[in-house]
């Protein structure tokens, strides 16, 4: 569950990145909003547990030139919620974690909407590399999703790890 955890902020992060700074970045963006992870990817030693089903992320925009992200998931039955606060790093689409660790990069994709969030830092004493597709709607783009694999090539990520998750509108608890 670690690992989903560091996957979605890792996630959240990217999307971050493409508003740096945010005051210049959001010019003709809105990134504020509900966001859906169409697929990710991820390092071999973070798919341990694979997510069958993720919820929308939510980005707001806070002065300062931070990004708080947040989103839901489901351990053990029951719903956690995560709120992640990323600041601007003075590159372009680049963000940080408060505490500068690990390091969301956010790049826009032709296909209107649709974002690549792509998240690295140390994770366990080694590196970790998350790759996530999000978009504006639930439903997956075919050109989106193929500019998303070029770029998980790019990365030196296997194709085969792509995870194509479900989409859920909101963490549902497990009953009994």
């Amino acid at each position: 569950m670690k690992v989903l955890v560091l996957t979605i902020t890792c996630g959240l992060m990217t999307v971050l990145q493409a508003l740096d700074p945010p005051s210049l970045a959001l010019e003709g963006l809105n990134m504020t909003g509900t966001w859906y992870v169409k697929a990710w990817v991820a390092d071999k030693s973070l798919l341990k547990r694979r997510p069958k089903a993720v919820s929308p992320i939510t980005l707001d925009v806070l002065d300062g030139g931070y990004l708080e992200a947040s989103f839901t998931f489901l351990k053990k039955g029951q719903c956690h919620e995560v709120r992640a606060v990323m600041r601007s790093t003075g590159e372009p689409g680049k963000f940080s974690l408060a505490e500068g660790e690990r390091y969301l990069h956010m790049e826009p994709l032709p296909v209107e909407d649709h974002y690549i969030m792509y998240c690295e830092g140390p994770r366990l004493g080694r590196s970790a590399h998350v790759g996530k597709l999000i978009g504006r709607s639930p439903d997956v783009n075919p050109e989106a999703l193929e500019a998303f694999r070029k770029f998980v090539r790019s990365k030196g990520l296997p194709l085969e790890d792509i995870l194509l998750p479900a989409q859920m509108e909101k963490c549902v608890p497990e009953s009994d």
